[in-house]
């Protein structure tokens, strides 16, 4: 360990003998170069974790059509990308007295970890949709051990749907926008859902039923046993 200056100040450096670019030297530090001198950046992993890189292994699609709202989801559950553990899970359900449908990607347990948070939220607020996901997602981006969940939510009622997520998105979709989706089969069933609403006159759950059979049979991580629920 050596000193020297930074901007007038000291600043200590550690010196390695390993050669320049290997890879012991890479793991012992990831380096910043001011001056000739060698200040180590450490990182912190337990701030801000990695964002998923992919939206965990499921498909949740939300249709809304002539004032009807569905929301379904398949059953299966993946573990290491490579094994199917389960055939049957439950990734929607209700909230606020039956009157919010929340769909969700992730890990199990913080999805559900995430379920209660928005449940007390919508208490707290008499039931107000839009400010409890507003709270929620400020929580969940500021709060320490929030911060650590890695799960992605859709939230809807009768009038407004929501897409939230532990890195800072809340979005509320457009008038004209009648879908939404979420998981590692998302584009595969929101693709099928806007050619079945925009050439077909298909009911909201029925629309919601044949997209999803459309993505179960492209996303391997998606199958065709659905939780489905309707407002």
């Amino acid at each position: 360990m050596r000193a020297g200056l930074i901007g007038g100040r000291p600043a200590y450096v550690r010196a390695t003998a390993e050669p320049r670019g290997s890879l012991a030297a890479l793991r012992l530090l990831r380096a910043t170069r001011f001056d000739g001198l060698t200040r180590e950046v450490r990182r912190r992993p337990w701030y801000n974790p990695p964002p998923m890189g992919v939206l965990l292994s499921t498909t949740v699609l939300l249709v809304r059509r002539d004032g009807r709202v569905c929301m379904a989801s398949d059953g299966q559950v993946t573990m290491n990308n490579s094994t199917v553990v389960k055939t049957g899970a439950r990734k929607v359900r209700r909230a606020g007295k039956g009157k919010v449908l929340v769909g969700f990607a992730g890990g199990g347990a913080d999805a559900l970890a995430l379920f209660t948070r928005l449940e007390a939220k919508l208490e707290e607020f008499g039931g107000q949709l839009e400010r409890a996901v507003v709270e929620l997602a400020k929580d969940w981006r500021t709060d320490r051990a929030l911060r650590q969940l890695q799960a992605v939510m859709l939230v809807t009622d009768k009038e407004r749907s929501f897409f939230v997520s532990g890195a800072g998105e809340l979005l509320q979709p457009d008038d004209d926008d009648a879908v939404l989706a979420i998981g590692s089969g998302a584009n595969f069933a929101l693709a099928a859902a806007r050619a079945l609403l925009r050439h077909t006159e298909l009911s909201a759950p029925d629309v919601v039923r044949e997209a999803m059979k459309i993505a179960s049979e492209i996303c391997v991580f998606t199958n065709d046993r659905l939780s489905l629920e309707e407002l």
